[in-house]
């Protein structure tokens, strides 16, 4: 089952422009406000206490993220009033000398969105992202998407190369997708086995737990304060626990939900002049498979094992994260290989990866003792000049309440601000989320999740002196598909930036 509706449509014999599911979109008019730090509604779920500063820093973090409401749904609601592209229209606003466009114009795309029985929608809240793309020259940058919250949506962009249009996604589904969130944070299933000799048994963990009669175990960790529990064994007792692993299911009955909401797709043509040069306004864009960030540090291209290993001579590199910064590690292993630490005693070089701590959506079975929080981790770094800290947290979190993730962002900036405090020139670096394409189990992992926690991870750590790897920009404006885990050449411009942080000569 799939959200992300049909690609189609071309300006010009090479290019491609496209909206696709989730962007940050702005409104330009009041909304409803956000949920507060309250429990969800069956107070099974509730979060630790904050400060005063961090607890109004939240209200204004959730109201920034707040999206549109949409009428209430009904039940059973008619789907053929929901968003269907098919029937929805857009037109290119004039611009350009003589409304004849060129390359490094603005763009500016007006979008009506109607439902399945052709009436125009009144209401917004629909998820889109833009791009413009250029196959041939290997070129692509994002566009900025508007709210107007009556229906309608602008498009804007940098006019850089020829383009094409697609458009995906319904508030209907979305209006589904933040409830689900708010009262369902436990439809991904995660177990720990407990054991002690012959005797065995696995229980159900997460965040929080409903209430029965079954007692739980508390694991909540002492230094972060980041919550934890399972229902205890019958047998056991809360001491014997092995792992953390994977259900093996979700609560698919949930996905009733909203797959019929995910379905039909438009497209458009309208052909564009190529003339000219422009910029983007954004973090950057692609030209010749290569991202050019628009400021800060200049991106140097590290193409061979040579100058890699140049580079991180002398230096001693944590990564932290789940398995989108472990792709960077494989990336820098495959020039100096080792198995999650990387160590060249010639060179002096240390490169180290370690999984962030639960919640955790994998296959494998991890030793408790493996378990470790990123906040803790930081704390134990000494840090200095040839220091590097690098992480990322939040594919695994994407099925949890907003306030929770906030929380968990909050106790890793503490601790990289202890870590700046003692040692100011270590190099902090931040991955930030992005699109992860298409899922059978789009109720719990969604790109409109993605986006949410997108905005929070810039907000959270914003005038930090860090630096930001914009991985949300440089995956939609790439001409590749969407994917949690994005391809080899994304990766490669991605290590790149980094690489370009630590050795800016």
């Amino acid at each position: 089952m799939s959200c992300r509706y049909l690609k189609g449509g071309s300006w010009g014999m090479r290019g491609g422009l496209s909206f696709e599911k989730v962007n940050s979109t702005q409104p330009t008019a009041s909304h409803t406000a956000p949920p507060t730090a309250s429990p969800v509604p069956d107070n099974f779920c509730t979060f630790k206490p904050l400060s005063s500063v961090e607890a109004e820093e939240e209200r204004l973090i959730l109201e920034s993220i707040a999206w549109p409401e949409t009428p209430p749904l009904p039940a059973p609601f008619p789907l053929n009033q929901t968003s269907d592209p098919a029937h929805s229209t857009f037109i290119i606003l004039p611009g350009g000398v003589g409304d004849k466009r060129h390359v490094g114009d603005q763009l500016e795309v007006m979008i009506k969105m109607y439902d399945f029985q052709g009436n125009p929608k009144k209401s917004g809240g629909d998820a889109i992202v833009a791009r413009l793309h250029n196959r041939a020259l290997e070129a692509g940058v994002a566009g900025r998407v508007v709210d107007h919250l009556n229906g309608s949506y602008s498009a804007v962009f940098p006019l850089l190369w020829e383009g094409s249009v697609t458009l995906v996604h319904s508030s209907e589904a979305i209006t589904v997708l933040r409830r689900l969130n708010r009262e369902h944070p436990d439809r991904t299933i995660l177990k720990s086995l407990f054991r002690s000799g012959s005797v065995s048994e696995s229980t159900i963990c997460n965040i929080c737990l409903r209430q029965t009669n079954q007692p739980q175990c508390n694991y909540t960790d002492l230094r972060t304060g980041d919550p934890w529990f399972c229902y205890k064994p019958k047998e056991l007792s809360c001491d014997t626990r092995m792992n953390h692993m994977n259900g093996g299911m979700y609560k698919l009955n949930l996905l009733k939900n909203i797959k019929e909401l995910c379905r039909s797709h438009f497209n458009h043509e309208q052909p564009m002049d190529s003339l000219g040069s422009g910029k983007s306004g954004l973090s950057g864009y692609y030209y010749q498979g290569v991202w050019r960030p628009l400021g800060g540090t200049k991106v140097h291209q590290f193409n061979n094992s040579s100058a890699i290993s140049q580079c991180l001579k002398g230096k001693v590199v944590h990564m932290y994260g789940d398995s989108t910064v472990r792709q960077w590690f494989e990336y820098l292993d495959a020039s100096l290989p080792g198995p999650f630490m990387i160590w060249d005693n010639a060179k002096n070089i240390l490169v180290k990866f370690h999984l962030h701590g639960p919640p955790l959506s994998i296959s494998v079975h991890i030793p408790t003792s493996e378990l470790r929080y990123i906040a803790n981790e930081i704390d134990d770094v000494v840090g200095g000049t040839n220091t590097v800290v690098i992480f990322g947290i939040w594919a695994h979190l994407t099925p949890f309440p907003m306030q929770f993730y906030i929380r968990r962002l909050y106790g890793i900036r503490r601790a990289v601000i202890r870590l700046l405090n003692r040692a100011p020139d270590t190099l902090v670096v931040i991955r930030t989320p992005n699109l992860r394409g298409t899922n059978p189990y789009i109720f719990t992992f969604n790109d409109w999740y993605a986006i949410q926690q997108d905005k929070v991870v810039r907000a959270v750590f914003k005038g930090l002196n860090v630096q930001l790897v914009d991985a949300w920009e440089m995956v939609l404006a790439h001409h590749l598909p969407h994917y949690i885990h994005p391809p080899p050449p994304i990766i490669r411009n991605m290590v790149n930036i980094i690489l370009s942080h630590m050795c800016p000569q």
